[in-house]
């Protein structure tokens, strides 16, 4: 923790340099049970205000260790290894892009959604759906069988998107979408673009203010990084009034620093 309290204020002085477009928030440690508030660089911060077990076991996701959205700055938190970018959307709605584990996301509990990258059944399947699956309970399969079918079998076609509880998911709710299996000769980029629309569509819906997403069908799907985040970054800056923020919590370094790359390209050019 010394090592984090350098490391602000090394960055705290490099900030002072900057303009003053620069967006600075504090990082929360998150847990299914509670959020515990770590201290702002302009704060005093004492160690025995965080039990262990959470500077252990927990991760911040819900907002920035220290961004200069202008200057594209960033900084590791001393205790964790999550890296955490933010960029501007609008005068009233920002884009994160973080590292880290969607399951354990989450903002308030009661106005946040996660969104699951589901299959047309939505009965739950590998990757970040199995997941979130597991991490939600049964009650989430039970939940999305209610879900009316459009065709035997099929209740979410690929594009749409629906909604359910989180159940036991720290986040309030779940957005279900299903994503294109890429195919070069096929406008993959149009139903990747209807995947993230749909979901942001239905998320102001359902009065959600935060709403964080996987990179869809970048997995078993197997779309281009590059492409996929910028269809999906120029979706969301084209989409996403209405939204407080919108997040990505992406589980991998080479797909982070992907759309990290692209996010200053498309939205601080």
């Amino acid at each position: 923790m010394a090592t984090l309290c350098r490391s602000l204020v090394l960055v705290r002085a490099r900030l002072s340099s900057l303009s003053p477009t620069i967006l600075v928030s504090t990082s929360t440690f998150t847990s299914l049970e509670t959020s515990i508030p770590l201290y702002s660089i302009n704060q005093p911060y004492s160690r025995k205000q965080i039990p262990k077990k959470y500077l252990k076991n927990h991760i911040p996701l819900t907002s920035s260790h220290i961004m200069a959205s202008s200057a594209g700055l960033s900084t590791n938190g001393g205790d964790t290894d999550i890296n955490t970018a933010v960029f501007p959307l609008s005068s009233s709605s920002v884009l994160k892009i973080n590292k880290g584990d969607i399951t354990k996301w989450f903002v308030d509990g009661s106005s946040d959604a996660i969104v699951n990258p589901a299959n047309e059944k939505m009965l739950g399947g590998g990757g970040a759906d199995g997941a979130i699956h597991r991490a939600a309970g049964p009650e989430l399969v039970d939940a999305c069988y209610k879900v009316p079918e459009v065709r035997p079998g099929i209740r979410c076609p690929t594009g749409e998107a629906r909604i359910t509880p989180g159940f036991k998911l720290p986040a309030s709710h779940v957005i279900h979408t299903v994503g294109p299996i890429y195919d070069a000769n096929r406008n993959s980029a149009a139903i990747l673009k209807n995947a993230y629309r749909n979901s942001l569509s239905v998320a102001k819906d359902n009065n959600i203010k935060f709403i964080a997403f996987p990179a869809i069908s970048c997995g078993v799907y197997l779309y281009p990084f590059e492409e996929a985040a910028s269809v999906s970054i120029s979706t969301i800056k084209e989409f996403a009034d209405d939204i407080k923020e919108v997040h990505f919590v992406l589980f991998s370094d080479e797909i982070f620093n992907v759309w990290v790359k692209k996010a200053k390209e498309l939205l601080l050019a």
